[in-house]
């Protein structure tokens, strides 16, 4: 057999047979790509959760330093003689023994309410007396308004 006469092994074109689309070196080829994807899947999506929780503490941080500075101030501010005295006056209404402090109540005040019940003229035992006789009661036999002194 000359070379002319053999067959034409490396362009294999036999004309009923079409050819793979896919090769086995694809197919091999797919595996690994696939395989690579899903080992390194996981790796990355703790990466981007450690970045978040990076993230997050940076800015609990900055909280935390803001709050370390109002602390800071205030602590300054305590140390300081004519602040604790002030706020003394102003919360718990106190003085020093030589000086005469004066508390004003406005009967006219915003959002005050009458207290019900309670009249200038019943003396406090009456009032006392008057619940008393009232919680004695039933409920249902309560009456829905009564005098100052709890008498009709």
């Amino acid at each position: 057999m000359t070379r002319a006469q053999m067959p034409d092994t490396a362009g294999d074109s036999r004309p009923g047979r079409p050819r793979p689309r896919f090769t086995s070196r694809a197919a091999v080829l797919v595996v690994v790509v696939c395989a690579i994807a899903l080992s390194l899947a996981y790796p990355v999506r703790e990466y981007l959760g450690q970045l978040r929780q990076i993230d997050q503490l940076q800015v609990q941080q900055t909280q935390i330093a803001a709050q370390v500075r109002q602390l800071r101030q205030e602590r300054q501010a305590l140390s300081s003689p004519g602040y604790v005295e002030q706020q003394a006056r102003d919360r718990l209404h106190m003085c020093f023994p030589h000086q005469t402090c004066y508390v004003l109540f406005s009967p006219n005040r915003k959002g005050a309410r009458p207290v019900p019940g309670h009249s200038a003229g019943t003396p406090w035992y009456e009032r006392l007396w008057g619940s008393v006789q009232q919680a004695d009661q039933p409920a249902g036999a309560r009456p829905a308004a009564r005098g100052a002194a709890g008498h009709p």
